[in-house]
């Protein structure tokens, strides 16, 4: 991989014949703005700009370039050497070529692209995942259960369904007859449920202390680096079994 890689000494030159592009730069509006008017200017008329960004629309960096029907966002998941997903996103202005073409590029160097329809702020992941936080922090606020305790929750609950299904697909297969069967038995409690998540509990002050604290206690910070690179050695032994997998699927 390291022998295909190219330093280029200026943009114009890094972006010379170039058929996709992949903006990486820091999440601030005003770069963004700049440096896609930049690839605008000097990238092929055809090639597709995409975004990394992790929450802003591409529609608030891309409304006045020349070339904005060919830029959208192509969000990837961290690590992105290891997590395939791609979350598509295109401003209201965005082609359903550049779409299409960005769709068939993730695909063929093996990622998993999710097109999305249209903008919403954080996309799907972000909006997902975010869920999930701000109910294991409204959790630890109640002083419901231990941090480690709601991870665990995860990683050996719902993680592991999570690891292979979606969470339609979980609920189609969770009741006899299927999505409609589920929703018809346990809609109620979730509406019950939901009704107590409406007010997000602030992610500061003594709550983020007492659980930093905790997590320092179960993960000294100078073991942060090793852990890092324990869990992505896990991502890549799931990865393989989840390959294997598919390709059994495949050939089966």
């Amino acid at each position: 991989a390291a022998a295909r890689i190219e330093v280029a000494a200026s943009l114009p030159e890094a972006l010379a014949g170039a058929r996709y592009i992949q903006e990486n730069s820091p999440e601030r509006l005003a770069l963004k703005r700049d440096l896609f008017a930049q690839l605008d200017a000097a990238a092929d008329p055809d090639a597709i700009i995409g975004s990394s960004t992790s929450s802003i629309p591409a529609s608030e960096f891309t409304e006045g370039l020349p070339g904005r029907a060919r830029c959208l966002v192509a969000h990837p998941v961290n690590p992105p050497y290891l997590i395939p997903v791609v979350e598509l996103c295109p401003a209201p202005w965005t082609s359903e070529a550049a779409m299409q073409a960005a769709r068939d590029i993730m695909l063929d160097i093996g990622q998993k692209p999710v097109t999305m329809r249209r903008e919403i702020e954080g996309f799907i992941l972000n909006r997902l995942q975010g869920a999930l936080l701000h109910e294991a922090f409204r959790l630890a606020a109640a002083g419901i259960a231990s941090a480690e305790d709601i991870d665990t929750t995860v990683k050996d609950g719902l993680g592991l369904r999570w690891s292979f299904m979606g969470p339609f697909e979980t609920i189609d297969l969770n009741a006899p007859g299927g999505l409609a069967d589920y929703c018809a038995r346990y809609g109620g409690l979730y509406q019950s449920i939901g009704a107590s998540q409406r007010e997000p509990v602030p992610w500061d002050g003594a709550l983020v202390e007492a659980l930093a604290a905790e997590r320092r206690g179960l993960l000294p910070a100078e073991d942060l680096t090793a852990r890092r690179y324990w869990r992505d050695e896990q991502l890549m032994r799931l990865m393989r079994h989840k390959q294997q997998q598919d390709n059994g699927d495949e050939n089966g």
